[in-house]
């Protein structure tokens, strides 16, 4: 008998390369459709994608292309601004990439014929994450195995330096408040950063080894979750700074749903023959949903629906969560 849980993809869309990096944007684009970007060995591909869940004229998933921007290096990691709209004329895509090169590169374009990329220099080894204020998108955070977390204006400059004792494998900005910034160091520990100050005014310890990755829940901000050592774990800050909750896991990506404050997922690190996806609910024992991609890249939730995207050899690859 086939377990409930083991699940193909809901929707595919195919792709020219393999995909490193999948972004939707957690913002609202001013479109009906949401923006999704992903990002290969030298492009990145920016579309809409609308699902037959939000509206009964498409079938599947309709996806559109945008824009190919040519990135000329592997993408890692790729942040949407909040700046992003398609309700404007001229239309703005803004979005940020770290590559395997150390920079980062600030991209503006209109999806027609004007194009700005800004590279930024400073982290002197891998950046694992970067990502916009989400407020007014001025600032840009990331992350570096340099040990260090960077703050910078959309000119280049670096507008802030926090040292870490490791490297630093995530960061997540407060949805509302502009001057809250989390942190997360390979040691296990969480920090929160006040920008004005640029003090850190509450730590978090995972009390295990390596902490690969963690996310914020942006849509109930007292939780914080993480993928550790061999385990998942989540805390509740309001409580404790030692994780409430925790079970194994083999994984490398924690990222919560935007949709559901009680649905996250994990999946392996990229790079793997076949990667496994697995969506948990902090209601259920089990994880509620096991999906895999071949040789799969990035992760990331829709921005209103219960559903998640990973990147793969050749395709986009995306899986719906019965809430």
């Amino acid at each position: 008998m086939q377990d409930d849980t083991q699940r193909t993809a809901t929707y595919t869309v195919p792709c020219d390369d393999y995909v490193h990096v999948v972004e939707f944007s957690p913002f609202d684009c001013g479109s009906a459709a949401s923006l999704l970007a992903y990002g290969g060995n030298l492009y990145v591909v920016v579309g809409t994608c609308r699902f037959q869940e939000e509206d009964v004229d498409v079938e599947g998933v309709e996806f559109n292309t945008l824009w190919i921007f040519h990135h000329g290096v592997r993408v890692d990691c790729l942040a949407w601004s909040p700046e992003s709209r398609l309700d404007h004329l001229p239309q703005v895509i803004r979005f940020c990439t770290a590559a395997a090169d150390c920079k980062l590169r600030l991209v503006t374009s209109d999806a027609k014929d004007r194009h700005e990329v800004k590279v930024i220099e400073g982290h002197t080894s891998y950046v694992n994450q970067l990502v916009f204020e989400p407020t007014e998108g001025k600032q840009i955070a990331s992350v570096s195995d340099d040990h260090t977390c960077r703050i910078w204006d959309l000119d280049g400059n670096e507008a802030a330096v926090f040292r870490l004792r490791s490297p630093g494998t995530s960061v997540c900005w407060h949805p509302e408040e502009m001057y809250k910034l989390m942190v997360a160091e390979k040691r296990g520990i969480i920090r929160f950063y006040d920008l004005v100050t640029q003090q850190a005014v509450l730590s978090l310890d995972s009390g295990q080894v390596p902490l690969m990755s963690a996310d914020w829940c942006l849509t109930n901000t007292i939780k914080v979750g993480a993928v550790v050592g061999t385990n998942w774990v989540i805390w509740d800050i309001t409580r404790s700074s030692y994780p409430q909750e925790k079970r194994p896991v083999h994984a490398g990506i924690f990222r919560w749903s935007r949709a559901n404050e009680n649905l996250f997922s994990t999946t392996d690190f990229p790079g793997k023959i076949s990667s496994q996806l697995l969506v948990h609910h902090l209601g259920h024992p089990q994880p509620v949903m096991i999906g895999s991609s071949t040789v799969g890249g990035g992760l990331s939730w829709h921005r209103t629906l219960p559903l998640c995207v990973m990147g793969g050899d050749r395709k986009l690859a995306f899986w719906m969560t019965e809430m």
